[in-house]
């Protein structure tokens, strides 16, 4: 009988796992990211690794951008001062975040910054600050630390005359592409480049994805 269905079995094939998990009321939760990594963690089946089982192809999340975390670390560490009753980068829709992994080589990474802030100024973005993301290497396994990049956030904020939302996410993609189109070559990566959601990832085996990242055991994510 001939198949009626959508169904076909050339549709199979060996892929990488996902898992979704939302707050049906849009109530920001650090449950939801629990609740994500916890999706990671029981997805080690999907996930390969090295020879020497200390290295996996790929581990990652994506989330909103952390808007009180954001407006709490860069006083926190001295990046921006604090605002008397307003948030230093912003509320929610003001805030766009580059998760940008850059070569070690100081010099180049200096050279590269200064590149993007240069093409921020260029289309009227206000650029904010850099921030290091803290990192815990010592989790990694050998592959993995020995090509690890400097990872840092590029924080900037929504120009005054463009609508929180698609419009400006519209203006950071725009930012992004321009940056990448040189940027790539001299060994950088734009993880996300968002005001909507940013991206964590790395070469990680399944649970050293939250341990690597303090960001994502902070309950103000």
């Amino acid at each position: 009988m001939e198949n009626q269905t959508l169904y076909s079995p050339t549709f199979e094939h060996d892929s990488c796992g996902i898992g979704g998990v939302i707050q049906i009321k849009g109530v920001r939760s650090h449950a939801c990211v629990e609740d994500a990594l916890s999706i990671v963690e029981k997805l080690e089946h999907r996930a390969g690794k090295d020879a020497s089982g200390g290295t996996g192809d790929g581990v990652g999340i994506i989330l909103q951008v952390p808007t009180r975390l954001l407006n709490s670390v860069v006083v926190e560490e001295g990046l921006m001062q604090a605002q008397p009753d307003a948030n230093p980068l912003g509320d929610a829709g003001d805030i766009g975040v580059g998760m940008i992994f850059f070569p070690q080589d100081n010099l180049k990474r200096q050279m590269l910054m200064h590149k993007l802030e240069r093409i921020c100024a260029r289309r009227n973005v206000p650029f904010a600050t850099w921030r290091k993301v803290p990192t815990n290497p010592d989790i990694l396994g050998k592959k993995a630390r020995d090509c690890m990049p400097a990872i840092y956030q590029a924080l900037v904020t929504r120009p005054s005359n463009v609508e929180a939302g698609l419009d400006f996410d519209r203006l950071l993609y725009l930012v992004r592409r321009e940056f990448e189109q040189s940027a790539t070559a001299e060994g950088c990566y734009v993880a996300s480049f968002s005001s909507r959601t940013v991206v964590y990832k790395g070469m990680f085996l399944v649970k050293q994805l939250r341990k690597f990242y303090p960001d994502l055991q902070d309950s103000r994510c």
